[in-house]
């Protein structure tokens, strides 16, 4: 399958995963970063296991987890 094929199997596929509530296009690596949203740790454990996991063409995926947010949605001082 062409790469342009199985980027798109991907991109159309994450919408059906609800708990992801955006997605980024990054450059360099990764290639994706998803924000994901869950209940609690053994939500995203088994969303992790059962969906992320299986999404199509994903070769790896790397977990990082908020401790605090510091700052968030601070005016632009354009």
């Amino acid at each position: 399958m062409r790469l342009q094929r199985r980027v798109q199997a991907f991109k159309e596929a994450l919408p059906n995963v609800t708990e992801i509530i955006q997605a980024q296009c990054l450059f360099g690596d990764p290639d994706y970063m998803l924000h994901i949203v869950t209940k609690d740790l053994p939500a995203f454990q088994r969303l992790y296991d059962e969906k992320l996991s299986a999404l199509p063409h994903v070769l790896r995926l790397m977990s990082t987890l908020v401790m605090k947010t510091i700052l968030q949605n601070r005016p632009l001082q354009i």
